[in-house]
């Protein structure tokens, strides 16, 4: 909540800008003024919206509500002045009043600096196989400075101008993608011009940096999830191919498109899949005692990258389950010898008031579970602005 204002409608307006943006980008391409950067249209301006001070500032988001609001009606009675003739002068002149008295926000906080890629996203699709690239491309040039634990406390950090920040929180949501795609790139400078970081454009493809960016991201969420019981922002399934019954062959990804839920088992030893549920699609991760699970990846990447996003070693991984909405997102987690489901289970929750619902049946903690994420859908926010 944003003083008074619903969720829901801050990210509308949220989102109402973020496309106003990549709007006037599409234009700016159609004609023929921009040309493409590392595959995407760059972003030709030295300043874009800041999204994120609309979420901080509930005084500035009121201001910039009411100021397009009278921009709104100024352009309503200006359009109308043009048919109008009698009545052309008064409307200018209160359009023209309209302008004057807008509450207009103060522009260090309505713009923020942008690079090139600000409104560039990634193309990789967070899959398994791309954390483990990115887990590589960490470890041989990352780690030094940021370290195994991602604290920025490597065995090269006390020699840098600055200590390396933290990237087990939220700071990787707090940044747009291209603009965490820019910094790994080009590096950064501190106010006096003093690297504080170098750039890898000479030493990593564009592929490896969006690659290094899913792994961060998926470390930060386990590391999350073990330091503070949830995922404080919605983290998607790693995508993953999946041999289903039948011969049917599929992807994470395309069964999250045909609106299915998922429960993701990392079997542990010699234990049975639960019982199947018509209400999702359960899914074998790694070898198990199942002989015929309803769909199975043997993508060896896939265990390592839930035990990345649980927050647990690779060896802690089997006996865990976790519930995947129909939208994609990790949203329950089950723990080794866990009798059954609970709503504490759900460890990624929307930030709208819970939803009331009728009690379900006794010992469907399941159910419950799925109805709550039904109903109380979560949305992904980079940068200040829903994706």
């Amino acid at each position: 909540m944003n003083g008074r204002w619903p969720p829901e409608a801050v990210n509308a307006l949220l989102a109402l800008l973020h496309e106003l943006q990549r709007g006037c980008l599409a234009l700016w391409q159609a004609l023929g003024l921009g040309t493409p950067l590392h595959g995407q249209p760059a972003w030709p301006w030295a300043w874009r919206l800041a999204g994120e001070m609309l979420v901080l500032d509930a005084g500035h988001l009121r201001r910039v509500v009411l100021t397009l609001a009278c921009l709104l009606l100024a352009a309503l009675l200006l359009g109308l002045s043009a048919f109008w003739r009698r009545a052309r002068k008064p409307l200018w002149g209160i359009a023209l009043a309209l302008l004057l008295l807008a509450p207009w926000p103060d522009a260090g906080l309505l713009w923020a600096p942008a690079v090139p890629t600000s409104l560039h996203a990634s193309p990789t699709g967070f899959t398994a196989q791309g954390i483990a690239r990115g887990a590589g491309v960490y470890r041989q040039h990352c780690v030094r400075c940021h370290g195994e634990d991602g604290r920025g406390e490597g065995p090269d950090a006390a020699s840098l101008p600055m200590w390396p920040p933290t990237l087990n929180g939220a700071l990787l949501w707090k940044r747009l993608d291209g603009e965490l795609f820019w910094r790994v790139r080009h590096g950064l400078q501190a106010r006096d011009g003093q690297r504080t970081m170098p750039g890898f454009a000479d030493r990593l493809s564009d592929t490896q940096v969006w690659e290094v960016l899913d792994y961060l991201q998926a470390h930060a969420a386990g590391r999350m999830l073990q330091q503070g019981g949830a995922w404080n922002v919605p983290v998607r399934v790693p995508d993953t191919g999946l041999r289903c019954r039948g011969g049917r062959q599929h992807t994470a990804r395309s069964l999250q498109a045909q609106g299915q839920r998922l429960l993701l088992v990392l079997p542990g030893p010699g234990a049975a899949l639960p019982a199947e549920d018509p209400r999702l699609v359960t899914v074998q991760v790694g070898p198990g005692a199942g002989t015929d699970p309803e769909c199975r990846t043997d993508d060896p990447d896939m265990p390592a990258a839930l035990a990345l996003l649980l927050g647990v070693g690779l060896g802690e991984g089997p006996g865990h389950q976790v519930l995947v909405d129909r939208a994609g997102w990790l949203r329950a987690r089950s723990r080794p010898g866990q009798p059954g489901w609970s709503d504490s289970d759900l460890v990624c929750r929307s930030t709208t008031s819970p939803t009331a619902l009728a009690p379900a049946p006794a010992g469907d903690g399941l159910g419950s579970l799925i109805r709550r994420m039904d109903a109380e859908p979560v949305q992904l926010v980079r940068g200040g602005f829903p994706h």
